[in-house]
């Protein structure tokens, strides 16, 4: 009981959070390895619990993803096969080497959470230089096929790399570039998901018990949203997303 209520809680301010500043994968995937759930399952069950709330947010920007449609269509085939290769890749990686491995992806899921707003501001200000060198669409499209490898393994972080491929693309709306983010992660998950499903790897009752907290949460944060600053938030999950990576390298 206990247990469940610590996965409910995190599930809870993972949707809250991700509808104020995002990063809500930070908490739960370190709560299920805290209630003692092996490092893959908890990353296959982490990937289903958020699938729910990524694919209702693509909902809201039915408008947005009517433009750039072969770019939309060549990105989402890319995460496609991105999002099988890192299910597939993650299901052939030991349980003992996935574990070693999760305190390097808790800390660079971190840090690129950390670093994302400067990474956005940056790339803006250079923005007049990529528009006259704009990077071959076969090099985007490579660099898409890598994120969602990188997606389909674990997933932290993958929306901000992706949202500065789409920079570099050329997409300078922000409401578009989040619409392509959004639909992106939810191609790549949702055949991550498939893969985990066929293999038995996702803990399927507490995935739907918090993808009902997560939809909670994050239905609720427009009122959040008005009343808290997302700068607080962000510190928020940044210093969650570094005393957990200390934790993993520590214990």
């Amino acid at each position: 009981m206990t247990q469940n209520l610590l996965l409910l809680a995190a599930a809870l301010l993972a949707g809250i959070v991700n509808g104020v500043a995002g990063g809500g994968g930070l908490i739960v995937f370190p709560a299920l390895l805290i209630t003692g759930v092996p490092a893959v399952n908890a990353n296959a069950t982490n990937a289903a619990a958020l699938w729910f709330g990524t694919a209702a947010s693509t909902l809201a920007y039915r408008a947005e993803l009517s433009t750039h449609r072969r770019e939309l269509f060549l990105l989402s085939g890319c995460s496609v096969v991105g999002g099988v290769l890192g299910a597939y890749l993650l299901l052939h990686t030991s349980p003992a080497n996935f574990a070693a491995l999760v305190p390097y992806l808790m800390l660079t899921a971190t840090l690129l959470f950390t670093f994302s707003q400067p990474l956005m501001r940056w790339l803006k200000q250079k923005q007049f230089i990529l528009s006259k060198s704009r990077l071959p669409m076969f090099v985007v499209l490579l660099l898409q096929l890598a994120i969602a490898t990188y997606g389909g393994y674990f997933g932290g972080g993958a929306g901000i790399l992706m949202l500065a491929v789409l920079n570099i693309m050329g997409i300078q709306n922000i409401h578009t570039m989040n619409a392509f983010k959004t639909w992106l992660a939810t191609c790549l998950n949702a055949v991550a998901v498939i893969y985990f499903a066929i293999a038995k790897t996702i803990f399927w009752q507490t995935a739907i018990m918090m993808a009902v907290a997560a939809i909670i949460g994050g239905y609720s944060s427009a009122y959040f949203a008005r009343k808290l600053n997302p700068s607080w938030v962000r510190y928020f999950v940044i210093g969650v997303g570094f005393i957990m990576t200390s934790y993993f390298f520590l214990y």
